[in-house]
């Protein structure tokens, strides 16, 4: 992403109108450039929340499951299996 200033009077306007300067590298990061403006629009924050929802359900699964091991050699996928359970395994023939 292209490092901008900020000049004193987007600075001023920025305050008056309660807009972090968190929010606007979030809308730079994941808005969409229209002419001079980045914008990022309630469509586009929505669909960004249904994403996080998402990813939020999967990482939970994942959490059940005390994290998951994905045993590749070069591009194939050899193996899976939940963390916990080969934690356990190799703690029991100790």
């Amino acid at each position: 992403m292209k490092n901008f200033k900020t000049t004193k009077h987007a600075e001023t306007r920025q305050s008056q109108r309660g807009i972090s300067t968190r929010m606007v590298d979030y809308v730079l990061t994941n808005g969409f450039a229209e002419k001079d403006k980045f914008v990022l629009g309630k469509k586009e924050i929505l669909d960004i929340l249904n994403s996080i929802e998402d990813e939020k359900r999967l990482l939970m699964k994942l959490l059940d499951k005390g994290g998951v091991v994905v045993v590749a050699e070069g591009e194939a996928i050899i193996t899976t299996y939940n963390r916990t359970s080969h934690r356990s395994r190799a703690a029991s023939r100790h």
